[in-house]
């Protein structure tokens, strides 16, 4: 039983709530039975688990997690145990979204409507994170990341403004659908690496959608018209 907060394994969950420290080290924190069921059920085993009452006093671990109702269970893992591939047919590639609850949000629209990749940029929030983590509830166990650049096929940029509208658009194949933070947007350099631009039609009253929104509507999109030709091929 842990009892003391020099504990090492107190310390490395402490660490472990800083990008640099998991970064470097390759590990990241599950905090809560619910993720480190979801990483168990994906068959990503933690390299160590804490669970309160059994090998670590319940006051110790309360200390060291980030959530605001202390976890009976945390567990510590290999960020490279998580899936990279092979990858689906259809992604979404996040330019500099920083705040890492869309970050988790987009994983799980990844996995509810895909299957489907995410991939991030230089400035994106940690999907490992305890936000992001948290917000993709264990999707990153199943979902592959991968880095921006290695996303493939064919690109289709979402913007405010100016692109076609969905059902102007062929969505067959292998696409990517590449989202900016919601004040900046994509710059030019990453639009001109994309073959389409598409643009959700809103409200007149409403500038923009909620990069999480957006993503998820792209995503549903996509998969409805593939059910949509399935169900219509003759049997």
């Amino acid at each position: 039983m842990i009892r003391s907060r020099e504990n090492e394994k107190l310390k490395l969950v402490r660490k472990l709530h800083d990008r640099r420290w998991r970064e470097k080290l390759g590990l990241f924190v599950a905090e809560g039975e619910d993720l480190v069921d979801a990483a168990r059920a994906a068959g990503v085993e933690p390299e160590d688990l804490l669970i309160a009452g059994e090998n670590v006093d319940p006051a110790l671990l309360a200390e060291v997690s980030s959530l605001g109702h202390p976890p009976r269970v945390v567990g510590v893992f290999r960020t490279s145990d998580l899936p990279r591939g092979p990858l689906p047919d259809v992604g979404l590639a996040l330019w500099r979204v920083g705040d890492p609850g869309n970050v988790g949000t987009l994983v799980r629209a990844a996995d509810a409507l895909g299957p489907a990749f995410v991939a991030l940029s230089s400035g994106s929030a940690d999907p490992t994170g305890p936000k992001a983590l948290r917000a993709s509830m264990g999707s990153l166990f199943r979902v592959p990341v991968i880095p921006f650049d290695e996303a493939p096929g064919r690109r289709i940029a979402l913007v405010a403004h100016g692109g076609v509208m969905p059902s102007e658009l062929d969505l067959s194949g292998p696409t990517t659908f590449v989202l900016g933070a919601e004040r900046e947007g994509l710059p030019g350099e990453v639009l001109a690496t994309c073959e389409e631009r598409l643009t959700i039609p809103l409200a007149d009253a409403a500038e923009s959608l909620n990069v999480a929104t957006a993503g998820a509507i792209a995503l549903y999109e996509r998969t409805r018209r593939a059910s949509h030709t399935v169900s219509s091929r003759p049997s």
